[in-house]
């Protein structure tokens, strides 16, 4: 019996993780190496100790020398580098350490569709009725509705000290030292986008960083798919961290931007490694000393020292390279099925990198209904658009959006699941797939 096809999940199929690379690395961290001069360093651990506060200073310095290559610059510095346990953990940190919604956050903005799990995340650190969805805006001058964003935000600064010009809202802890909490505070991912599957543009990313800067707002990007490019791009679009860096005006001792990165759609999501960048170390600093990492030190201590090891190695790229060809055989394989089973009027956005392309199917219709037929039918599982709300401020992206994963699925099975899509929508909307 073959199983159902399911583009919901997220996952990697199993015969692509890099089973074997893991485990060497593995064994050479635990029995190739002796770490005797991490005894006497302040900045290093041993791999089965309790880590340093933001992680092993060797284990970031690997990380940013491999980042300015990728990226072909010399701005990312391990000073500038949070270890985390991959990128979930790294939004929680984020909130909690940057953020106060009972007093100085007034509202936080999430870009719409949004990645199903993050309001709970928002909700968790006190976020529940202050949260605002800013559409994706594909094809317009700008990736997202910032005319939408500044109007909030102009709405929630009424009566607010001028965040302009000056740094506000450092908090002086007896314990921990300054820390900065912003007024607001808006989540995206920029790259390949999920569920989107687009990317915005560096005039987005640079008009988003001058109103982060005017009304005292921290971008939290989640960049973890970017490496995940199925394009002749050179390079990687650059993080909105970089942006900020190069043009942080001498005031600015934060700045206004986090990038959330991890290995899990790189490597393999059980080693639970990540990295938070900023664009100054004083972010750096605050972030590394939250409750959790300050009682346990960095989490994921021995995992990123077997990160370090396949970036050193270079089994990274290969492992990459696994990845990207298999990927974007799948997400060429969607375009053409949608091409070849969807109704005319079917708009697919992304294919280009990631995990993920957004299919909208104009019309009259109930789509929801069709998923529904779809599983009873055929055992194959679409994601709705419903799940890629925010809540408490929805757009009614069920009606007429899907969401498609290719990570999980075979080009076979991506195919089957498609001509049985358009089996469905023919049968329940036929008047979609006539022309005039």
């Amino acid at each position: 019996m073959s199983r159902p096809i399911n583009f919901f999940k997220g996952h990697p199929t199993r015969n692509l993780l890099p089973v074997q690379q893991v485990a060497d690395s593995y064994n050479k961290v635990l029995l190739g190496s002796d770490y005797l001069a991490y005894d006497i360093d302040p900045l290093n651990q041993h791999p089965l100790s309790y880590g340093t506060d933001p992680g092993n200073y060797d284990v970031r310095k690997t990380i940013s020398d491999w980042t300015n290559e990728k990226f072909k610059h010399n701005l990312s510095q391990p000073e500038n580098v949070n270890l985390t346990a991959g990128a979930s953990y790294g939004i929680a940190n984020i909130l909690v350490s940057t953020t106060d919604p009972s007093t100085v956050t007034k509202q936080a903005f999430i870009v719409s569709p949004t990645y199903f799990l993050i309001n709970s995340v928002f909700i968790d650190t006190g976020f529940e009725g202050k949260l605002t969805a800013i559409k994706e805006t594909p094809g317009a001058e700008y990736e997202i509705d910032l005319e939408h964003l500044e109007q909030k935000l102009k709405y929630h600064s009424l009566g607010l000290q001028d965040g302009e010009g000056k740094e506000i809202n450092i908090i002086k802890d007896p314990i921990r030292g300054q820390r900065k909490l912003y007024r607001f505070v808006i989540y995206m991912v920029p790259t390949f986008s999920n569920p989107g599957g687009i990317s915005y543009s560096v005039a987005t990313r640079e008009k988003l960083i001058q109103l982060a800067r005017k009304y005292d707002l921290l971008i939290i990007s989640d960049d973890v798919y970017e490496f995940l490019d199925y394009t002749d791009r050179d390079e990687p679009l650059p993080r909105f961290n970089y942006l900020d860096q190069v043009t942080l005006p001498p005031y600015k001792k934060f700045g206004n931007t986090i990038s959330n990165a991890t290995f899990s759609k790189i490597i393999a999501p059980g080693l639970r490694v990540g990295w938070q960048e900023t664009p100054t170390p004083a972010l750096v600093e605050q972030l590394a000393v939250t409750g959790a990492n300050k009682s346990g030190g960095t989490p994921g201590q021995l995992a990123s020292l077997v990160i370090q090891d396949l970036i050193k190695t270079g089994q990274i790229e290969s492992i990459l390279e696994v990845f990207k060809t298999a990927y974007k055989s799948r997400a060429q394989t969607v375009l053409f099925s949608a091409q070849k089973y969807l109704p005319p009027s079917a708009v697919v956005f992304g294919g280009d990198g990631g995990y993920f392309l957004w299919v909208k199917i104009p019309g009259d219709i109930d789509h929801n209904q069709v998923i529904t037929v779809l599983q009873e039918k055929y055992k194959v599982v679409l994601a709705s658009g419903d799940h890629f709300e925010v809540e408490g401020d929805k757009q009614g992206w069920g009606k007429n959006n899907v969401r498609v994963c290719i990570s999980f699925l075979t080009e076979e099975e991506i195919e089957a699941g498609f001509r049985a899509w358009g089996s469905v929508l023919q049968e329940l909307y036929p008047q979609l797939y006539t022309t005039n």
